[in-house]
């Protein structure tokens, strides 16, 4: 006789995980994007003669905000986050596709976002002014036990209508966006670099941003990755302001 398998009991993580899946992204699909308009078919040939001509030209088309030529090439990542952070990402639709795994057709895992200590908590000051400062112990002790009770009743509510047979597409409703789920996201250089103006807080910014922690979290590591692929555009974005051309 089989045995039927225990169900998975909530686990809780603070972090957020980006993988570079493929890519098909370097400098030298902006330059010869670039040089097409008065190199025409030799513009392939221009793109290794000379580097500092080539780096040069990467900065002026940042400076000047030629965007165009930044969108010929392509990154493909695979994200595990919480749910509220993917509600906020797809909020991007220009030069990204999206495709999330499905609570329609399979069962959810149960693995829940707590936030750890390093997680700023209290909120100060109004919208457009505010800042987030450090919780107390007390405040960080009653978030993760309150954030973890309520997610171990929610996954038992969810469970209990699947027992029942209640489809997943109704039984996933009782499940909070602090689930983790996961998606393939699919972009150019010159969508990331929009994003990361948005939802990342840097030095070099032009333009403040304030984006609320765990999108940032996101954004930093897909932009540690498109750093190593296009380093000269990289280098062009933050002296430019991380303005997005």
């Amino acid at each position: 006789m089989t045995e039927t398998p225990e169900p998975a009991q909530p686990s809780f993580r603070s972090d957020v995980t980006v993988e570079l899946v493929k890519h098909a992204a370097g400098d030298s699909d902006v330059l010869f994007a670039a040089r097409v308009s008065t190199a025409g078919e030799q513009s392939l040939e221009e793109v290794t003669k000379d580097p500092e001509r080539s780096k040069g030209l990467i900065n002026y088309l940042m400076r000047d905000r030629h965007g165009s030529p930044f969108e010929h090439n392509s990154m493909t990542f695979f994200i595990s986050a919480p749910i509220f952070v993917f509600r906020e990402f797809m909020r991007h639709r220009v030069g990204w596709s999206y495709n999330e795994e499905s609570g329609r057709y399979r069962e959810l895992e149960p693995v829940f976002y707590v936030p750890d200590a390093s997680r700023k908590l209290v909120q100060q000051g109004r919208p457009g002014k505010y800042e987030f400062v450090e919780g107390t112990r007390a405040q960080q002790e009653l978030t993760g036990r309150v954030m973890e009770d309520s997610y171990r009743q929610a996954y038992e509510a969810y469970r209990e209508m699947l027992a029942a047979g209640v489809a997943r597409e109704v039984a996933r409703a009782v499940l909070p966006v602090g689930l983790f789920s996961s998606m393939y996201a699919t972009c150019n250089a010159r969508s990331l670099m929009h994003f990361l103006g948005l939802r990342t807080q840097h030095e070099l910014a032009k333009v403040p941003s304030f984006p609320q922690r765990e999108i940032e979290m996101v954004g930093q590591q897909m932009e540690e990755h498109w750093a190593r692929l296009m380093p000269l555009t990289h280098a062009a974005f933050n002296k430019n302001g991380r303005v997005a051309p």
